[in-house]
């Protein structure tokens, strides 16, 4: 979101101002290395981020999952950066844009009350949302996230097999009101952006979803993706996770390495 800027004219509150917001931004740099898995709970964090390369607001958001997924190896942070299309018209098409992830921002702010959508959004496990770039914020969700006490019954297996992926997946968890939302994720990418409100920079993005289907967890345990033609085992991975259909809530998530 576009912020307005304040200008100080007195020198020692600009000096104080400086030092303060250093403090604060060391302090969560050092938190955004720590984030740990809480002995005996399966809790997890699906960080959902609503993004596009057309939004001037967006990088630092973007910036903030990167530096989330680099300085964190834990395997229940599941990040995923949905590009909307909405800004496509204001002189940039984001390449990874794609009109079902707007439908899904949609739907958030349905079941949230919002009244509009915007970028950069953070979503956590379906049930808080905040400006993607307010790093206190997002790790605050994250952590407790991580804390929550939960049964974790999910799983994913695959197969690549003549230019699709082929998905099996279970979970012990059958309720009706839920469905299963699977992900195929394109681990980091770069693009330079040459008009709109970016135009210039050389933007970088991680955890870009690429492909994304839903499925009622009463049907069949069974998915496929046509894969993408730029497709890479060593830089893809799978993401999966139980979504109440009602509230919007997360319930359970999985995850899935192909170069494992």
């Amino acid at each position: 979101m576009r912020s307005i800027k304040v200008i100080f004219s007195a020198a020692g509150l600009a000096l104080v101002f400086i030092m303060v917001t250093a403090f604060i931004d060391m302090h969560y740099e050092k938190k955004i290395r720590n984030i740990q898995q809480p002995v005996d709970r399966n809790g997890f964090a699906v960080v959902e981020l609503f993004t596009s390369e057309g939004c001037s607001s967006c990088p630092p958001a973007d910036e903030l999952m990167e530096k989330i997924q680099k300085e964190n190896q834990n395997k229940q942070v599941y990040i995923l950066a949905f590009h909307v299309d909405y800004w496509d018209h204001q002189g940039w098409k984001d390449r990874f844009s794609d009109h079902d992830f707007s439908l899904r921002q949609g739907q958030y702010a349905n079941w949230m009350g919002l009244q509009t959508v915007y970028t950069p959004q953070v979503i956590v496990n379906g049930a808080v949302e905040m400006v993607g770039s307010e790093q206190g914020r997002v790790l605050q969700a994250i952590t407790d996230g991580l804390n929550q006490a939960v049964t974790s019954s999910l799983t994913l297996h695959y197969e690549i097999k003549d230019g699709k992926l082929l998905i099996v997946y279970d979970s012990a968890k059958k309720d009706k009101k839920s469905e299963l939302v699977l992900a195929l994720v394109q681990r980091s990418a770069s693009s330079r952006v040459k008009s709109g409100e970016n135009s210039g920079r050389a933007l970088s993005h991680v955890q870009i979803v690429r492909q994304l289907a839903h499925l009622r967890m009463e049907d069949k345990k069974t998915a496929t993706f046509i894969l993408p033609t730029d497709f890479d085992k060593s830089g893809w991975e799978l993401i999966g996770f139980v979504q109440n259909e009602q509230n919007g809530q997360i319930t359970d998530a999985a995850r899935v390495s192909f170069d494992q």
